[in-house]
């Protein structure tokens, strides 16, 4: 299952609450402001990591770009718009809203 997070974690418990459900593999997607959580440095990055360690991480590039953010947490994967339809056709999709 892909999970998509859309919130900023800095206004959410979307990612955490993500974190613990997800089954190990399943892809985590960042999305609109949720791709603040994937900014290197910041006080999510411990998170981020231990989310790599069992799930794959994306971030949608166009969306992390427009917010200004260049600089991703170690082993984030930043995805276009065709690989985010990829994504989204190779897995059943839970939106954490």
């Amino acid at each position: 299952m892909l999970h998509t997070i859309n919130k900023s974690p800095f206004e959410s418990p979307s990612m955490q609450e993500c974190a613990r459900f997800a089954a190990p593999g399943d892809p985590v997607l960042f999305i609109e402001n949720g791709v603040y959580a994937v900014q290197s440095g910041n006080r999510f990055a411990s998170e981020i990591e231990a989310l790599l360690k069992t799930n794959p991480v994306y971030v949608l590039q166009p969306d992390a770009e427009a917010r200004g953010i260049s600089s991703l947490t170690g082993g984030v994967e930043p995805v276009g718009y065709d690989g985010f339809v990829d994504l989204v056709e190779a897995h059943r999709v839970n939106s954490w809203l």
